[in-house]
């Protein structure tokens, strides 16, 4: 990680893992569509209305502030997204997350997340138009993590992955499904294995957390 100069205007920019995967097919198939902004490195407790320079210098030190450079760690980085909200809007969006099964048993039956987000659009609930955005942050975990709503070609991956460390995966869907694996390798002389889900709604960027736990037996 590094600091960027703050003294000019500057983008930088680097390609995720999968990003440099669909560049290096060269088919067509690295295509932006949309992007996001955030403000994880300013403290906004820096903002000083009594300077004794003048309310024109309230934001100096905020403004003062080294950027960071960015880098592709999705549990580091664009945590506090900007959002853009209609004007009648006067609530923050939440999400509201029902069909949780955040106890599973190994090799028992599929868990489901099903987000809807509150305070957006008119209605008390709604599924967002762009879905969500489901990051688990082991993905050992799982013989079965995939998302349906927004076209097979998003929906991730259907095996296990024996990777030694743990590895996250994201996916993009209206309805989270997770299966739990069914081996003993990954508990050793645990009985239950922990892991977290993230999801966030790609229109407001609304965020929530879960927990789920594996049991053994």
């Amino acid at each position: 990680m590094g600091y960027l100069d703050n003294s000019s205007i500057t983008v930088d920019a680097i390609l995720t893992k999968k990003g440099r995967e669909l560049l290096a097919k060269n088919d067509g198939s690295f295509n932006i569509t949309s992007f996001a902004l955030g403000d994880d490195e300013i403290d906004y407790s820096l903002y000083n209305e009594n300077h004794p320079n003048g309310s024109q210098y309230s934001g100096e030190a905020i403004e003062n502030m080294p950027i960071l450079e960015a880098f592709p760690d999705e549990n580091n980085i664009m945590r506090h997204k900007l959002i853009s909200l209609n004007r009648n809007i006067t609530k923050i969006p939440v999400l509201d997350i029902t069909n949780q099964a955040p106890q599973l048993t190994k090799g028992g039956a599929a868990g489901t997340v099903s987000p809807k987000t509150k305070n957006y659009g008119s209605t008390v609930a709604a599924i967002e138009p762009g879905g969500y955005l489901f990051t688990v942050a082991d993905r050992r975990l799982f013989s079965n993590f995939s998302a349906t709503g927004q076209g097979a070609e998003q929906s991730g991956t259907q095996e296990t992955i024996s990777n030694p460390v743990a590895v996250s995966e994201t996916v993009i869907g209206n309805e989270l499904s997770f299966t739990p694996i069914s081996s003993d390798i990954l508990f050793g002389n645990k009985t239950q294995l922990l892991t977290t889900i993230y999801i966030e709604g790609r229109e407001t960027g609304a965020r929530a957390a879960i927990t789920v736990t594996i049991n053994k037996s």
